[in-house]
């Protein structure tokens, strides 16, 4: 017998689907009101996952790629941060909308939908994207430590004080959700004082600022600035927060069996998610504007004429040459302590290590998800946590004990190109699921949905193959060095190949020629059958707890 596109496949929602699967974590119950319209109450039982995904915004690798952006270009690639944020709102939306209507994560829907071998190639990419993160969370914290303790703690022991994000994860989870987001919630707080605070003493030019967010063009900009333009993408969109982002929906009580239920979550959740992102934009802006104000064409001089007058410990780290300053989160916070007081450092170092602390713990539910949904596999947390944060720290530690701060600081850039790098596996499976009326029913995306994430992708993955290719041939220093750019770079197209080809498949209707193709069947993989989308047309009851499963 023929195999068909759509097999028998169980309903699927939060008690059905991967084996051994289970809701172990208490929800947030939404409270019922009389009126149809705004509620307020509602929106704060919603409130908590759209925060928690925010915090990828305002990692210290975001901060660096901010303070970066304004030394190089000034205020010109403001436009591009927020363009960036709007579309990260646009694919964060997404996101929340699968968790949300089919119970399930988008690591548990990768899980179902596609082959073994591009699951577990996007599963490797995740991973990477994860722990990339996670050793810029280390590099910032320590840094700070650093910076805090006046030299007294080193670099390589500010590394290793990191493994207790570890202990304090676990230990703050044990309280419950939600004390575990106002937690979240106050490292935001912290985070816009600190640079807040920062942005008041500079006092930036708030006319050009304005200018920068609605001019989309950066003229006469140096070759630098197109380099970071693509790090200011690579820096806010992350590919594990969309994952992050549809398993931390799930901690809210919905009642699936409901179309009113489910408009009304995908309602709140936007309204949280936009009020979260324009929080961190803001403080993106604030530190994008702190240092175009102050270290914009300066040079190395320059500063160490600042540090020199101000008797600064740290001066001896800027060289005495006329070549414009390179300024990472060390060197920025020298730098405020020269021009505005050794308090400005402090109170930077501050905002930086709440950046590292807060999305060191994001960053461990992003991997619980990942790994679960992948893998099909519940490993105890702190495992987890540990293998995570031991692959991070080996390689950061190793740095940090061998070389100097200045090394351990550039490792930034490095980072968000490799995680930029990711992007398309995350962005390409949201698209492909959300897209698909047979998982989401009548909450399907719109034409405009599909065609805006459709031409971000595109673009994403041309800055990703631009990338590449400038990398290499500024960095070609051997033949094997090619071989090994050559081999992952088609093993890559092959795979956005493959989840493109798989995007498109998903949108056809049952009709379609192409979803019955013996190869499309064989070698792109069954789809969710239609018995899900007639449960999302009617309100027929499910099981809503294992026993009645």
């Amino acid at each position: 017998m023929k195999p068909t596109m759509d097999d028998s496949h169980p309903i699927p929602n939060e008690l059905t689907g991967l084996s051994k699967k289970s809701e172990k974590e208490l929800k947030v119950q939404i409270p019922e009101s009389n009126s149809s319209g705004f509620s307020f109450q509602k929106l704060w039982a919603f409130t908590g996952p759209g925060f928690l995904m925010s915090i990828a915004y305002l990692d210290p690798g975001n901060i660096e790629s901010d303070l970066q952006s304004g030394t190089t270009a000034r205020y010109k690639l403001l436009w591009v941060l927020m363009s960036a944020t709007i579309l990260g709102l646009v694919m964060q939306r997404l996101s929340a909308r699968l968790g949300v209507v089919t119970g399930l994560h988008l690591a548990d829907m990768c899980y179902r939908q596609y082959r073994r071998v591009p699951r577990l190639f996007v599963w490797l990419m995740m991973e990477v994207a994860i722990i990339g993160s996670d050793m810029q969370e280390v590099i910032g914290t320590s840094i700070a430590i650093y910076l805090l303790s006046n030299k007294m703690i080193p670099l390589w022991v500010g590394v290793l004080i990191t493994v207790i994000d570890t202990l304090s994860f676990l230990m703050l989870d044990k309280y419950g959700l939600r004390k575990l987001e106002l937690v979240f919630g106050f490292f935001i707080v912290v985070m816009s004082i600190s640079f807040g605070y920062e942005f008041a003493v500079v006092k930036p030019e708030i006319k050009e600022m304005f200018q920068g967010l609605v001019t989309p063009w950066c003229s006469d900009c140096k070759h630098s600035a197109l380099l970071q333009a693509i790090g200011i993408v690579g820096a806010i969109i992350m590919p594990h927060n969309l994952y992050l982002h549809s398993g931390l929906v799930k901690s809210r009580e919905v009642d699936r069996t409901k179309k009113d239920k489910l408009r009304e979550a995908n309602f709140y959740f936007f309204i949280e998610s936009c009020v979260a992102l324009f929080v961190s934009f803001v403080i993106n802006v604030c530190v994008v504007s702190v240092f175009a104000h102050g270290l914009y064409d300066k040079t190395n001089k320059d500063v160490l004429e600042i540090c020199t007058n101000s008797n600064n410990s740290y001066k001896d780290i800027f060289t005495n040459n006329t070549e414009l300053v390179e300024v990472d989160i060390f060197k920025g916070g020298v730098f405020l302590g020269c021009q505005f007081g050794i308090g400005a450092m402090y109170i930077w170092a501050i905002g930086i290590l709440a950046a590292g602390q807060s999305s060191t713990m994001t960053g461990c539910y992003a991997g619980q998800f990942v790994m679960e949904g992948f893998l099909n596999l519940q490993w105890s947390r702190w495992k987890r946590v540990g293998f995570t944060r031991l692959v991070a720290i080996a390689p950061t530690f190793y740095v940090a004990f061998f070389s100097d701060i200045n090394e351990l600081s550039g490792m930034n850039d490095l980072l968000n190109a490799v995680m930029s790098l990711q992007l398309p596996f995350a962005t390409l499976p949201v698209i492909a699921f959300t897209s698909n009326p047979r998982i989401m029913g009548e909450f399907t995306n719109g034409f405009g949905n599909i065609i805006t994430t459709i031409v971000l992708s595109v673009v994403i993955i041309s800055i990703n193959v631009f990338f590449v290719i400038y990398q290499t041939i500024n960095n070609l220093t051997s033949n094997w060095y090619l071989i090994g750019v050559i081999a992952y770079s088609t093993i890559y197209l092959l795979m956005c190949a493959y989840l493109t080809l798989h995007l498109v498949i998903s949108m056809l209707s049952d009709s379609s020629r192409l979803r019955s193709n013996p190869f499309v069947i064989k070698f792109i993989g069954p789809q969710i059958g239609q018995n899900f989308s007639q449960h999302m047309q009617t309100n027929s009851t499910l099981p809503r707890n294992a026993e009645e499963l």
